[in-house]
């Protein structure tokens, strides 16, 4: 019998997104909020607060060689992010695509991948069906929309190796994998999973090429195959699991983020992150700027 997962944080978030396991610790994000938070995965506590910025915030990930600066899903665009302690934080937009579209649009999930790309998903705010695209940000600075019509894309998340890419439609309940190439092109797209309660939401390939995803409205995080089937479930108190993370090599952990927005009636653990057993390790987050 598994051990029930731990509440790793006596604080509570709107929208807990992004966790990502990188040099500075365990970060995550509470996206309306605009906020870039740090936790210790070694032991439970409240978060710091290492930014907040005036526009949503959806996910960050490092820049190789620049200490405190991160590469951002924000707003209507890309961003680098510069944590300064005390003051301000810097933001500086690569490109803002979504800006003036027809429907109001936000940035939502994202990551790097192996190669050093960032990769990040929009979404309207009134869930407008196909209104949704996903971008690719190089290590140059330029910006490039490289897949449309998703209604409300999460994730992505890459194999260990780069080559394959997992992005999920949480409207219409399907992850889709594909194949990207060396300059970074997705395609042969398929149907890996199709969830017949929830929605997909956050997610993460483990080194051992298990794909974890947060199952939004079902307070339970999925865990499936390289050939996509399900093989474990973890089961949370918490309703809306949004983001997962797994962190360390010796004794590997799942980490759960979760979200209180849209509950008539959240309960004491709704809006908690959660630590969980995990039985496969998974590398710190890619870095944006170039391959390690």
């Amino acid at each position: 019998m598994e051990t029930p997962p731990e509440t790793w944080t006596p604080d509570r978030f709107d929208l807990g997104e992004g966790l990502r396991w990188t040099r500075a610790g365990l970060l995550g994000v509470d996206i309306l909020a605009g906020r870039l938070f740090a936790l210790d995965p070694a032991r439970p506590g409240p978060v710091r607060t290492l930014a907040q910025i005036d526009v949503p915030l959806g996910a960050v990930a490092p820049v190789r060689g620049a200490e405190d600066t991160y590469v951002a899903a924000a707003g209507t665009g890309v961003a680098l992010l510069t944590v300064r302690e005390g003051r301000a934080p810097g933001v500086e937009w690569l490109a803002r695509p979504e800006e003036g579209a027809p429907t109001a649009m936000r940035m939502n999930d994202g990551c790097c991948d192996p190669a050093g790309r960032f990769w990040a998903g929009s979404m309207a705010y009134d869930g407008t069906p196909g209104a949704g695209a996903l971008y690719r940000a190089d290590p140059d600075g330029a910006v490039h929309r490289v897949l449309e019509g998703y209604t409300i894309p999460n994730g992505p998340a890459f194999s260990p190796d780069g080559r394959l890419m997992y992005l999920a439609d949480s409207a219409e309940g399907r992850i889709d994998v594909f194949a990207v190439d060396a300059e970074g092109r997705p395609g042969g797209r398929r149907v890996f999973a199709r969830l017949a309660e929830g929605s997909p939401d956050g997610m993460q390939v483990d080194d051992a090429g298990h794909l974890w995803t947060a199952v939004w409205g079902t307070g339970r995080v999925h865990r499936y195959t390289p050939e996509g089937a399900l093989d474990r479930v973890v089961r949370l108190p918490a309703a809306q699991p949004a983001s997962v993370c797994v962190v360390g090599e010796d004794r590997p952990h799942l980490f759960v983020a979760t979200a209180a927005i849209g509950l008539e009636a959240p309960g004491r653990a709704d809006g908690a992150v959660f630590r969980a057993a995990a039985d496969a390790p998974a590398r710190p987050a890619a870095e944006f700027g170039g391959a390690a």
